[in-house]
Order: structure tokens, then sequence, then C-alpha cells
């Protein structure tokens, strides 16, 4: 890659010479500081890395992996819904851990159903659709394809960042509001609820709204967000419908 390069480190203990792997990365003409900080980071991440080897499109995927290892709402047999599912990270591990593709056999065999604005490349095991949730009649729309409910409603969406800290705050908690109340369209008793948020304040009556719906409301944030980050996750068990 143009402008990159590594930075000799000393041996290991194995008596080996390696060189250290942390990737630099130079300030090209016309890219703004941010964005090769932005870059060196992206570069130097180990979920980026540990995404590339491992085939998932991006590194949010371990968010929802780590959600699901502490709360356990990605189980076989389950009927998934991904909003805002573009590139597909959340619907790659969903197929695998509902066994949509049938791989295993003396299990259920789950529904992965992924919606996004813009087209997303396929899945194996995984319904793409290229939808707006937010458009009439996409609930039953979604229904129709899942052919009934849901028992997990995910989002990792967020608004194209404007740069001002509050009104960011401000869309993205309005758009996991709307997706709680397609959830509520579409989920199943003792449904779970999973979507990001930012922190800030504003999302006070999100939280009331959603503990009106569910029997347990839990904030975290998993260890594969970015710890300079101030997404957390919502997770909403046991729809009270």
């Amino acid at each position: 890659m143009a402008g990159v390069y590594g930075k000799k480190g000393n041996k290991n203990t194995s008596g080996r010479g390696e060189r250290d792997l942390t990737v630099r990365v130079k300030t090209a003409r016309g890219r703004k500081m941010s964005s090769t900080k932005w870059l060196q980071r992206q570069l130097n991440d180990p979920y980026v890395k540990r995404a590339r080897v491992e085939g998932y499109r991006g590194r949010a995927a371990y968010k929802i992996l780590e959600l699901d290892e502490k709360f356990h709402f990605l189980v076989p047999g389950a009927r998934v819904v991904d909003l805002g599912c573009a590139p597909g990270g959340w619907c790659q591990v969903a197929v695998t851990r509902v066994n949509s593709p049938g791989d295993r056999p003396a299990k259920a065999r789950g529904t992965v159903l992924g919606v996004d604005l813009q087209e997303v490349d396929p899945i194996t095991g995984a319904d793409i659709h290229q939808l707006d949730f937010l458009e009439d009649g996409a609930d039953e729309k979604v229904k129709g394809w899942l052919g009934g409910q849901a028992d997990v409603v995910m989002s990792d969406m967020a608004p194209f960042a404007s740069g001002h800290q509050q009104t960011d705050h401000l869309r993205i908690v309005t758009l996991c509001e709307a997706a709680a109340y397609f959830a509520f369209d579409v989920l199943t008793l003792g449904g779970t609820f999973v979507a990001k948020v930012l922190a800030g304040g504003a999302e006070a009556s999100l939280q009331t709204l959603l503990k009106q719906k569910f029997d347990k409301v839990i904030n975290v944030k998993p260890p594969a967000s970015r710890s300079d980050s101030s997404e957390k996750f919502v997770v909403a068990t046991g729809f009270r419908g």
C-alpha cells in the first residue's frame, strides 16, 4: 500500500528476528490529518485484522458475537431480522448461530432476514432485501418474508455523521426509537431487541419506552466497541407485546 510502512523491532524470545507489525501511514497530499489517523487506526485494529482472517465483512461482527456470548439470543431455530444490515457482518454471525443454512441437522433451523436501504452482497443462509424499514407496510413485508413473527430484531444502524456531537446523538437515538417501534410490530412474545445507541443523555426516553415493553433492559459496551467511542448497545429481552 502506498504511503504505508513498518518499523523494525527487536528479536522475540524464540530467537527469530521479526518486525514490529505496527503500520504507519504517511500523510498524503489532499488527505486530512483526521483521515490519516483513521486509516492508521483501521490498519492496526486487531478486530479489523481478525475479521479479514476469519472472513467477516467488518469488525462490527465481533460486537454481536460478544453480545450473544453474554445474552444468548441467537439460538438455533430463531428467526432474526437485521435492520440496516450492510455490509453484512451481523448477518454472517447470525446465520451460524441460528443454523439457518441447516449445517447442523441435530439442531433446529433458523431464519436470518437482512434489510437495508442499499444493495447488499448475498450471504449464504441469509435472505437479504433492499428495503426502507420506515416505509408504510415494511413490517408486513418482513413478516411475510419470515413467515411469521421474529424472535430477534437487531440493529447496528447509525445515521450519517454531521460532525456535531449533540446532533449526531439525537439522530441515532431517533433512529433507534424507530427501530424499536418496528420491533414492537414484528417481535413475538418473549423476543429480543438489540440496538446501537450513543451515550449522551437523550436516550432516556428510549430506555423508558423499552422498559414498558420488555422484561429486562440492559445497556452494555462490548469489548469490540472501541474504548474512545461513545457507542453502547441496548439489549432488551422478554418482549411483553
